[in-house]
């Protein structure tokens, strides 16, 4: 019990799927119960005395208290943010006319305005989870505080392909989406085969990931440049990321996407947790570290295309998110959950901030997130380096 070495072959031991904070490590497997029964949740805590809540059955978890409450707390602030966007806008909507006006009643004008801003404050919900998750997979899979698909250059990917639907076949929106997924796994396809053989970690992947992107960030300005006019309007817009223009089709849509990912991704929960610890201790424990890095690269590639293709690149969500849930929460797990949550509502308080923040202007999303993002950015830079 004192080895501290991961525990995946139990069910009950936690490092669930089902709630990914939880403590994927022997020390946390041993913990001191205060009620029985499976399947229903236990407080108790591990061997380092730290207070945890158990869950026991067909998916079971472990996860610290501190996280339950970060993930309370983070629910409560995502609901207050949307109730207060619902309000606001040129026309006002009262407090007890938002439920009715999402129901279809009341008046037409306040219907409109209501479904407007629903679609709105959901896909600003569902790209921001997107973003977390796609972070926190990448900061796994490289070890690598700057893991993230905006620095690793897989954005740059997701853009190219959308820049050249909107620039070399003039397409619409559902192609420029299309294009935007096609080009994230065609950079992610091509980083695999440039780390194939020296594998996917540590500095290796960033360097080359760093190295594509910066040739696709070239190519994407080469595009822009020589585009027309209105091309290049249009793709300086999309490259802002916006949420501008939001309907319930093109939410639907990354909400029905994302519901495909999500079974696919609690899959690599353990082996992740697992990977942490090292590639000796995860082979040892009998995970195929090379062959899950890959399914995970593809997986948090899928998730930052889907986010882009709907809003377009959306900077420094993905890098920050997993950092700031695992300080508040001093999670020791992939910290799924926490991630996306944090990016949900880094990125819908971003989008109010930018609507309402200067009186009679509108800042788009992406702008507000590379702005805020930028400073966290040097932030962690300086605390890497002092560390080391």
């Amino acid at each position: 019990g004192g080895s501290g070495l991961p525990v995946l072959d139990d069910p009950s031991q936690g490092g669930g799927a089902l709630m990914s904070n939880s403590y994927v490590s022997a020390r946390s497997a041993s913990t001191v119960s205060t009620a029985t029964g499976a399947g229903y949740p236990r407080r108790g805590r591990d061997l380092g005395g730290r207070p945890v809540l158990t869950v026991r059955g067909p998916l079971s978890a472990q996860v610290p208290w501190r996280v339950v409450i970060l993930n309370v707390i983070l629910v409560a602030a995502i609901i207050s943010l949307a109730f207060w966007g619902m309000l606001q806008g040129d026309y006002k909507l009262a407090p007890e006319k938002v439920i009715p006006a999402l129901l279809g009643e009341g008046k037409p004008i306040a219907v409109t305005f209501a479904q407007q801003r629903a679609a709105r404050i959901v896909a600003a919900l569902l790209v921001g989870a997107a973003l977390g998750l796609s972070g926190s997979i990448f900061q796994v899979i490289s070890g690598n505080a700057l893991g993230s698909p905006d620095i690793i250059g897989f954005t740059n990917g997701a853009a190219t392909g959308a820049l050249l639907q909107i620039i070399v076949f003039n397409s619409g929106p559902v192609e420029v989406a299309l294009g935007a997924v096609i080009g994230g796994l065609a950079t992610s396809i091509l980083v695999w085969l440039m780390t194939r053989n020296t594998g996917l970690h540590g500095f290796r992947l960033v360097l080359v990931g760093i190295g594509v992107g910066s040739t696709l960030a070239a190519f994407n300005a080469l595009l822009v440049v020589r585009a027309s006019l209105t091309q290049a309007q249009t793709a300086a817009s999309w490259l802002a990321g916006s949420l501008n223009d939001m309907t319930w089709e093109r939410t639907y849509s990354l909400l029905g996407l994302l519901l495909v990912v999500t079974p696919l991704l609690l899959m690599l929960v353990r082996p992740l947790g697992a990977i942490r610890f090292g590639d000796q201790v995860a082979s040892g424990l009998g995970v195929s570290v090379n062959s899950y890095r890959v399914a995970a690269l593809f997986i948090g590639v899928l998730l930052v295309s889907l986010a882009t293709a709907t809003t377009g690149p959306i900077a420094f969500v993905a890098l920050a998110a997993p950092h700031i849930a695992k300080s508040l929460g001093r999670i020791g797990g992939v910290g799924f959950t926490s991630s996306a949550l944090m990016g949900a509502l880094m990125v819908l308080g971003s989008d109010l901030m930018g609507r309402f923040a200067i009186s009679g202007r509108i800042i788009q999303v992406g702008v507000v997130t590379g702005a805020i993002g930028g400073l966290y950015l040097i932030y962690l830079i300086y605390r890497e380096r002092t560390r080391s």
